[in-house]
C-alpha cells in the first residue's frame, strides 16, 4: 500500500511538471527551439524538486515534446506535438497490467510497425532514427538518458508507418513503457549491445527490407523482455539488501 501511495504521488508530481511546462509552451513562454534553463534554476523557478523536474522533463523528452542533445542541453522540439489531456492521462490508464502483457502487445504492434516503416518511411523519419541511434551510443553510460532516445526511436518508427491510428496506439504504449522502464533501467547490463540492435533495425528500415525489419524488431523485443525481467529482479534484490547493509554498517560503527 505504501509503495502504491508513493507511486501515485510520484506520478502526480510528474504530471504537475508536465502540465506546467505544457502551459509554458502553449502561452509562448517556451518556444520551439528554446533551450530550457539549467536544472537547478528551472526547478527553483517552478518551485519543485530537481528530481521531480528531471522525471517530468524525461517524460516530455521521451514523448517528443523536448529534445535532449547529449552534452548540449534540452530544447523545446521544433513544432512540438499537441499534448492533449487524453495523452497525459495515459500514464494512469494502464495500471495493473502484467509486464508480459505489455511485451505481448508490443510484439504484435511493433513488429508490424517496423515492416510498415520500411515500406513507407520518409527521409525525415530516417533522419530522426539515425539521430536517435547516435544519441543511444552517446549515452550508453547514462541509462536514464539512453531510455529517452530508446523510446523516441520506437515512437518514430510508429510515425514512419504512415498509419495515424497505429501511431496513436503506440503513443499509449510508449507513454506507459517509459514510466515503467525508467524504474529499472539503472540495472541494465549492456546498453551498447542494445544500441547496436537498434542500429540494425534502422538499417533494415532504411534499406526498405520490411521482412528483415519485422524479424529484427521481434527478436529485439524478446531480448528486451528478458532483460527487463532481470532488471526488475536486480532492483528488488537491492531494495531488500540495502537496509540490511546499512544496519550492519551502523552496528559495526557502534
Amino acid at each position: 500500500m505504501r509503495n502504491q501511495t508513493a507511486r501515485s504521488r510520484e506520478e502526480r508530481l510528474t504530471m504537475q511538471v508536465v502540465n506546467h511546462i505544457r502551459a509554458m509552451i502553449e502561452d509562448g513562454r517556451l518556444k520551439p527551439g528554446d533551450k530550457i534553463p539549467p536544472e537547478r534554476e528551472f526547478a527553483r523557478m517552478l518551485k519543485i524538486s530537481r528530481a521531480s523536474l528531471r522525471t517530468g522533463i524525461g517524460y516530455l523528452a521521451a514523448m517528443g515534446v523536448m529534445k535532449v542533445r547529449h552534452g548540449v542541453g534540452t530544447f523545446v522540439a521544433d513544432g512540438p506535438p499537441e499534448i492533449g489531456k487524453a495523452s497525459l492521462g495515459l500514464m494512469g490508464a494502464l495500471h495493473g497490467f502484467q509486464p508480459w502483457q505489455m511485451f505481448e502487445a508490443r510484439l504484435l504492434l511493433e513488429s508490424s510497425l517496423a515492416a510498415l516503416a520500411a515500406e513507407r518511411g520518409k527521409e525525415e523519419h530516417l533522419t530522426v532514427l539515425a539521430e536517435e541511434v547516435a544519441e543511444m551510443y552517446a549515452t550508453v553510460d547514462d541509462p536514464q538518458e539512453y531510455l529517452i532516445h530508446d523510446v523516441r526511436f520506437h515512437r518514430t518508427i510508429a510515425q514512419a508507418s504512415g498509419n495515424p491510428i497505429l501511431a496513436a496506439l503506440m503513443e499509449t504504449v510508449t507513454s506507459t513503457l517509459y514510466e515503467e522502464r525508467r524504474k529499472t533501467v539503472e540495472y541494465a547490463r549492456n546498453l551498447k549491445e542494445s544500441a547496436e540492435t537498434h542500429r540494425e533495425i534502422y538499417r533494415a528500415i532504411r534499406s526498405k527490407n520490411g521482412a528483415e525489419a519485422r524479424k529484427l524488431m521481434a527478436e529485439h523485443l524478446r531480448v528486451a523482455q528478458s532483460e527487463q525481467e532481470r532488471e526488475t529482479q536486480a532492483g528488488a534484490l537491492e531494495r531488500e539488501l540495502t537496509p540490511r547493509l546499512k544496519a550492519r554498517r551502523t552496528k559495526s560503527q557502534s
